[in-house]
C-alpha cells in the first residue's frame, strides 16, 4: 500500500528503530485521518499498536503555526489534570525524517462528530448531556493552574487580544490572493474596541465539538485534540469561537456546523454561554465581541487553507469548497460586532 502523502514509512521506520526501539513490533502502515483542515494527521499501525502522528501542511506555513512543540508540551502537560487528552509518546523536531516536525501520540477510542449521520446513536437526551460535558471540559481546562502544570511560560498573556487580532490580521495578510469585502472593517473594528479580559487561562484556540472524540458507552468526551493554536490567554476567546462553531452560518446545511448542532436535544449557544458562566464564575455579557471575533478568525484560517488549496501546497477532500466561506463568516462576524455589550450570541 502506497503511504499517505507527508509520510515516509521507511524514514519513519527507520528513525523509531533508533529512537525508541520498544515501541514498533511490526511494518508500519497508515493512513491520512480526513477532517483536519490545517495540520495533517495520521492514523499509523504495526499490526499490535494504533498511534496517531501530526505533521505540519505540506507547502506553504506561516510564521508561528503549526507548532508541533507546543501541541506536545501542551498534551504532555494536561495529562494528569481533569482534562482528557491522549498520552504523548515522543517529540521529532528533526525535519530530516519527514521534512517537518512531527509527534506521535496514543490512538483514544472516540469519534468525532462532524455531521448528523455521525450523531445517529444519539437519543436526545444524550445530546443535550453531550453539550454539557462539551462546556464542562472547557471549563475545566481553564481552570487548570498553568504553572502547576508546568505551563507558566507558555504565553504571553498581557496584551492578548490586542496581539491576537493583529496576529490574526498578519495571518491574513500573509494569504491574501483576492479581494474580501468587508473584512478589513470588521479588522479595524475589532483593533479599536478589544476588551478587558478577565484573568489568563490556558485557552485551547479552535475548541469545538469536532475537536475532542466522543464514546457511546460510557456518553462521554475522551480526547481534547488538536492544540496548535493553545496558548495562555483570554478565556473567553475560546466561549466565543466555541458560539462561532455552534451557530456557524445560521443556514441549512451549514458548513460550518455541519448540522450538528441543529439536531434535536443539543444547546443552544445561549444555553453553552450559561452553563459555562455557571461553571466559571466568569462575566459573559460582553462576549458579543467575542463571537465577532471568533468569526474574523475563522474567516482568516480558512482563506488561509483556501489560498494553500489554490498554490497545491495541501491534501485531502474538500478544500475545493473553502474559499467561498470566507465572506460569509465576515458577514456573521460583522453582526455579531452589534451585539458587544448584550451577550447575545
Amino acid at each position: 500500500m502506497t503511504p499517505p502523502p507527508g509520510l515516509d514509512l521507511d524514514a519513519l521506520t527507520g528513525y523509531l528503530r533508533a529512537t525508541r526501539p520498544d515501541l514498533v513490533s511490526g511494518p508500519l502502515s497508515a493512513e491520512l485521518i480526513p477532517g483536519g483542515r490545517s495540520n495533517l494527521t495520521y492514523r499509523l499501525t504495526d499490526g499490535h499498536h494504533d498511534w496517531v502522528l501530526r505533521r505540519p501542511p505540506l507547502g506553504h506555513v506561516l510564521a508561528t503555526a503549526h507548532d508541533m512543540g507546543r501541541e506536545h508540551r501542551i498534551i504532555s502537560a494536561l495529562a494528569d489534570t481533569a482534562v482528557p487528552v491522549p498520552h504523548a509518546e515522543l517529540l521529532c523536531t528533526d525535519t530530516e525524517v519527514l521534512g517537518a516536525p512531527f509527534y506521535l501520540m496514543e490512538h483514544v477510542a472516540g469519534s468525532p462528530l462532524r455531521t448528523p449521520a455521525d450523531c445517529a446513536w444519539l437519543t436526545e437526551a444524550q445530546a443535550g448531556e453531550l453539550s454539557g460535558r462539551l462546556v464542562d471540559v472547557l471549563a475545566d481546562l481553564h481552570a487548570v493552574p498553568p504553572e502547576q502544570v508546568g505551563l507558566g511560560d507558555f504565553g504571553r498573556p498581557d496584551g492578548f487580544l490586542h496581539r491576537q487580532v493583529a496576529r490574526w490580521r498578519k495571518q491574513l495578510d500573509a494569504s491574501r490572493s483576492r479581494q474580501l469585502a468587508g473584512i478589513d472593517e470588521l479588522h479595524e473594528w475589532l483593533s479599536a474596541t478589544v476588551p478587558q479580559s478577565p484573568a489568563a487561562t490556558i485557552v485551547h484556540g479552535d475548541y469545538r465539538l469536532d475537536n475532542v472524540l466522543v464514546t457511546e458507552r460510557p456518553l462521554a468526551i475522551s480526547a481534547v485534540l488538536d492544540w496548535e493554536m493553545a496558548t495562555l490567554g483570554d478565556p473567553l476567546a475560546d466561549l466565543g469561537l466555541l458560539c462561532v462553531y455552534w451557530r456557524g452560518l445560521g443556514a441549512a446545511n451549514d458548513p460550518i456546523t455541519g448540522g450538528v448542532s441543529a439536531l434535536p436535544g443539543f444547546w443552544s449557544a445561549d444555553q453553552l454561554v450559561a452553563r459555562y458562566a455557571e461553571r466559571s464564575g466568569l462575566d459573559v455579557s460582553g462576549l458579543g465581541w467575542y463571537v465577532a471575533f471568533g468569526y474574523f478568525k475563522l474567516a482568516v484560517i480558512v482563506e488561509g487553507i483556501h489560498y494553500r488549496f489554490t498554490t497545491g501546497g495541501t491534501v485531502g477532500a474538500g478544500f475545493e469548497r473553502l474559499g467561498a466561506m470566507t465572506e460569509p463568516l465576515v458577514r456573521q462576524g460583522l453582526a455579531a460586532s452589534r451585539h458587544t455589550t448584550t451577550g447575545d450570541v
